[in-house]
């Protein structure tokens, strides 16, 4: 056995916990780059802290999921600021492009140059300015990752700004800046976080410390999604999915994805489609493409005895097979309202132009069986 595992430098989780933003800030510097959301005046308490704490802010706003051209335009703004800190504070969007300005601004050449899939996949030659990770959503996991999702609409697909230097100094988990979600935010990120707890377990890299940590965050999520979506007042239930989405990144970061992201990252690219509502759509089709071709391929193996694993966790039936749990995630799906990919304006005439792009997606090399054409075709059928 041997495996690693890399994570944030500290991880502070907690209701109430955005109150050591300040203090926890003005230990690494004076200066600090500030990334938000499209929503600035939701975090104006937050910076209010920072400037209460001594700390001199500039603000950076992020309107939609991160492109290259942004994060060129926000490193520029950085280096200019003579910034000695970035702060991400928002959902997956803003906490990426954060990422990836700390990186790129501390780093040479262009954004190109480092990029995987679209770019020359270098790695970066100097450690990225420090950064603190504030999450609002409960879904991508970001805020212990190594990387960034950037989107490219010269190639129409996102690829990855990956490095171990890339992990944040600090994330900040606090709960309760996700009580405001709305039930249909709710619903997506959430999914998110299950495809990111289920994806890592039956991925080729699982290892015992993932494993752990995806099992104990389905618990999470069987205990809180719904819950969340029905009542976003529900504290406890917050709680849950905030530290489901912290484990699930915990566990991808050290164990890869698998078909749902392999998808994800194409349709992300070609069309304006949040990516947790594409994991959401997604996520019951993989799932059953892979116990197919898992049942097809190696009946013996592995992969089938972790989607039953997944299927007792999710089901709380000791006796479940990984049909359960797919039933399980098909019945939360419909639950929770998840549209079709249809709505985002996919159609069969986008089908074969994203299977191909998929087939070649990072994510799909740890998916626990390497499915067909005619297997990737079928779950993006279904999909739509």
């Amino acid at each position: 056995m041997r495996f690693e595992f890399a994570t944030a430098g500290r991880i502070v989780f907690g209701p109430g916990t955005i109150s050591e933003l300040g203090p926890l800030a003005r230990g690494i510097g004076r200066r600090a780059f500030v990334v938000t959301g499209r929503d600035k005046i939701r975090h104006a308490g937050a910076i209010n802290d920072l400037e209460g704490a001594g700390l001199n802010c500039a603000l950076f706003g992020v309107t939609g999921e991160p492109a290259v051209s942004l994060v060129r335009e926000g490193a520029g703004l950085f280096r200019a600021s003579g910034c000695e800190l970035l702060i991400a504070i928002g959902g997956g969007s803003a906490i990426d492009a954060g990422k990836a300005i700390a990186a790129l601004a501390a780093n040479p050449e262009d954004a190109l140059e480092y990029l995987e899939v679209i770019g020359k996949g270098r790695p970066l030659t100097n450690t990225p300015f420090p950064m603190i990770a504030v999450p609002t959503t409960a879904g991508t996991g970001t805020e212990v990752t190594r990387n960034a999702v950037l989107g490219s609409a010269e190639q129409g697909v996102k690829a990855s700004l990956r490095s171990p230097m890339m992990l944040p100094r600090v994330a900040i988990v606090d709960p309760q800046l996700t009580a405001g979600l709305p039930p249909a935010v709710t619903a997506s990120t959430g999914l998110d976080a299950l495809t990111q707890l289920i994806e890592p377990y039956v991925s080729t890299r699982a290892n015992p410390l993932t494993d752990a940590f995806c099992l104990d965050g389905l618990r999470a999520i069987r205990q809180c999604l719904l819950k969340a979506y029905e009542n976003g007042a529900d504290a406890a239930a917050r709680a849950g999915m905030s530290y489901a989405s912290l484990l699930g990144g915990l566990a991808l970061a050290n164990a890869g994805l698998g078909v749902v992201h392999g998808f994800a990252a194409p349709i992300g690219g070609m069309f304006d489609a949040p990516h947790g509502a594409v994991c959401a759509a997604i996520l019951p089709h993989g799932i059953e493409a892979n116990i197919r071709a898992l049942r097809k391929r190696d009946p013996g193996g592995g992969g089938l005895a972790r989607y039953r694993e997944i299927a007792r966790v999710l089901t709380g039936d000791p006796e479940a097979i990984p049909e359960d749990g797919l039933n399980w995630v098909r019945n939360l799906t419909g639950k929770l309202n998840i549209p079709r990919l249809s709505i985002y304006g996919i159609g069969s005439q986008h089908v074969e132009d994203i299977v191909a792009k998929a087939a070649r997606a990072s994510s799909m090399k740890a998916n626990p069986v390497e499915l067909t054409a005619n297997e990737l075709r079928w779950v993006m059928e279904n999909a739509i």
